[in-house]
């Protein structure tokens, strides 16, 4: 087995959750190929003293449930998942990357019903938990990411084994100035975004919840979200590609959203509840590892150069107050053409910090 994953399971376990001896700890592998990692993460659990627990999910029963359930079963919540989130300490979530085309022939209105019931886990997750979430590189993330499966693997482990607390360093600094200001404008290509982040916090993701990590996010004040956001890259969820996203708000209200691709399910994601059409995140990527569009969003939205937001529920440590079943980061590329503006000065340039 390649060293990394030992070395990868031992960082999750000792640095990112700090598993303390007598916890409990729930491993929900999502396919097959995550087997390596969640070994590695069983034994670092076992020598710190903890109680691991593995579960086993895949998008392909997820398949089976959306063909030949009904809704009712498709938007049932898995009591066992729910109490998963009840019985342990830790959870890691190690997500194998599945053909994206998995769900190419279910119903929009469907695949919405699973998300909301897959929505008040990951709430229950977040709420009751330490987490961590990880995608597992292997031949499908390098076909859909439209690279070889090796320059897909080194640059997911580059990108994970940095040293967190050196590179979060200088995300803080950063962090602690856009903590001193107010109003945020976002210009770029289709873009003029302006909202409020009176109130809340600029809050560093240094490798504690997901992994790779990296980005710096707020929680904007939904009712003053003003504008338009146009994204280049291909929003991803649920298995459908979502291309040339563009959202408009007014004063905090949507007003506009549309697509090239699958517009059908873009609206029903964002009519999935009221929650769903406001921005519950905004942040900014920064690991210099993640050099590649993966069309997988836990790798995307660390991209350094770039910038996220996501529809639907907030992150209260951050002050958001957004309540949504769904959480969907959209990425948008900053290096060509893109500019942010904090209290009217310029601090983000073609994707670089000014700060």
């Amino acid at each position: 087995m390649d060293k990394r994953w030992e070395q990868l399971g031992d960082l999750l376990v000792n640095y990112s959750t700090k598993v303390q001896p007598g916890e409990k700890v729930m491993i929900a592998m999502v396919e097959l190929e995550t087997y390596p990692l969640m070994y590695a993460i069983y034994e670092s659990v076992i020598k710190a003293g903890g109680y691991p627990q593995v579960q086993f999910l895949s998008e392909e029963l997820n398949r089976l449930t959306l063909k030949s359930g009904t809704d009712e079963q498709i938007s049932w919540v898995p009591e066992v998942e729910m109490y998963g989130m009840e019985w342990a300490d830790v959870y890691f979530g190690l997500r194998g990357a599945h053909n994206l085309n998995v769900y190419w022939d279910v119903p929009s209105d469907k695949l919405s019903l699973l998300r909301g019931a897959m929505g008040k886990v990951s709430s229950a997750r977040w709420e009751k938990t330490r987490w961590m979430l990880l995608r597992v590189p292997n031949a499908a993330l390098a076909e859909q990411a439209e690279l070889d499966e090796r320059t897909v693997t080194d640059m997911w482990f580059n990108a994970c084994l940095l040293d967190w607390p050196e590179v979060s360093k200088q995300w803080q600094v950063w962090a602690d100035k856009l903590n001193q200001g107010k109003t945020v404008r976002v210009l770029g290509k289709g873009t003029d975004l302006t909202f409020s982040v009176e109130g809340r916090t600029w809050s560093v993701a240094n490798g504690i919840s997901n992994m790779p990590d990296g980005e710096i996010a707020t929680s904007p004040v939904t009712s003053t979200v003003h504008g338009v956001i146009s994204f280049d890259f291909p929003g991803v969820l649920g298995g459908r590609l979502v291309e040339n996203i563009r959202l408009e708000w007014d004063h905090g209200k949507m007003v506009s959203a549309t697509s090239t691709t699958n517009q059908d399910f873009l609206q029903s994601i964002v009519n999935t509840d009221p929650g769903a059409s406001k921005i519950g995140e905004f942040a900014i990527g920064t690991n210099p590892g993640v050099t590649h569009f993966c069309k997988d969003i836990l790798i995307d939205e660390k991209i350094d150069g770039t910038i996220h937001m996501a529809l639907g529920r907030a992150y209260p440590s951050t002050g958001g107050k957004n309540q949504s079943a769904i959480h969907w980061d959209i990425v948008k590329d900053m290096r060509e053409e893109g500019e942010i503006y904090l209290d009217g000065k310029l601090i983000y340039e073609k994707g670089k910090v000014l700060l």
